[in-house]
């Protein structure tokens, strides 16, 4: 058997603003800097964040996203100012463990996703519900962060 070339790895980071999303982005980061891996940083626009009007409303939705890519392109530029040579952001719509697992991982072809344990929502609201999702039901290895 062969060692696993690393420089081929492509890793998946969700990131949201909760303190464990940034602990897994800085982690992520991290771990591709050592690996000279391409850091893949995906964000969700959750729907259910949005009211019916709100997600009837088109010009709300494209300003959402608009604002939500425009913030993943600065975690985009502090991967780069870093040192990480490849990093590409992907930005998709609906509830977040299951976009990640059936949309995100196999269009971005990861093979680790790194998350945090909690959203943003707070533990009252989802006790870590995404990341056991995504950690039950992805198709590669899942690195939880806490």
């Amino acid at each position: 058997m062969s060692k696993k070339d690393h420089s081929s790895e492509r890793v998946l980071v969700g990131v949201d603003d909760s303190e464990d999303a940034q602990l897994a982005f800085r982690y992520a980061l991290r771990y591709c800097l050592k690996d000279k891996s391409t850091l893949i940083i995906t964000s969700i626009l959750e729907d259910e964040d949005m009211n019916v009007y709100q997600a009837l409303d088109k010009d709300y939705v494209h300003g959402e996203r608009s604002e939500l890519e425009d913030h993943i392109r600065k975690y985009r530029q502090v991967a780069l100012d870093a040192g990480v040579k490849n990093v590409e952001i992907y930005v998709a719509e609906g509830e977040a463990g299951e976009t990640i697992v059936k949309e995100v991982i196999p269009y971005v072809d990861a093979n680790l996703l790194i998350v945090g344990s909690n959203s943003k929502k707070g533990i009252k609201k989802y006790f870590g519900s995404q990341a056991a999702y995504m950690a039950k039901y992805a198709p590669i290895s899942v690195m939880v962060v806490r």
